[in-house]
């Protein structure tokens, strides 16, 4: 992938957005996981030359989902932020154990320019653990 195909900084509300839906899964997942572990991987993808998004997901081997659960205003509002962006965000039971929480936000291409087509690569931003 190109520096230029991304931006290099994420438009603010994009950046607002994948925070504040990060912070919400990962406070559920302190509150009522029980869960050893959590991952959070942070993703830049190019679907093709005018569009891009940012892949959230944040995924635990806790509980999962109770089955009776009603969805709170946290959950809520991590779908609002998604949508308000023209993205999605998905909450589920992982069959295996744990919830998955998938966001993608939709991201602005910015177009060439001279001095950006002449710039290294951009670094690969999935953060996290494997384990």
């Amino acid at each position: 992938m190109e520096a230029w195909a991304f931006p290099r900084l994420l438009p603010a509300a994009a950046e607002v957005a994948a925070y504040r839906i990060c912070q919400e899964a990962l406070t559920n997942v302190v509150r009522h996981a029980r869960a050893r572990h959590c991952t959070l991987r942070l993703v830049l993808t190019k679907e093709n030359e005018r569009s891009a998004a940012l892949s959230v997901e944040i995924r635990d081997d806790g509980r999962g989902l109770p089955v009776d659960r009603r969805a709170g205003v946290g959950l809520a509002s991590m779908r609002e932020r998604a949508a308000e962006l023209g993205g999605t965000c998905s909450i589920e039971s992982v069959p295996t154990g744990g919830t998955r929480v998938t966001a993608m936000l939709p991201l602005p291409v910015l177009t060439p320019s001279a001095s950006a087509v002449e710039s290294e690569p951009s670094p690969e931003l999935t953060v996290g653990s494997t384990a």
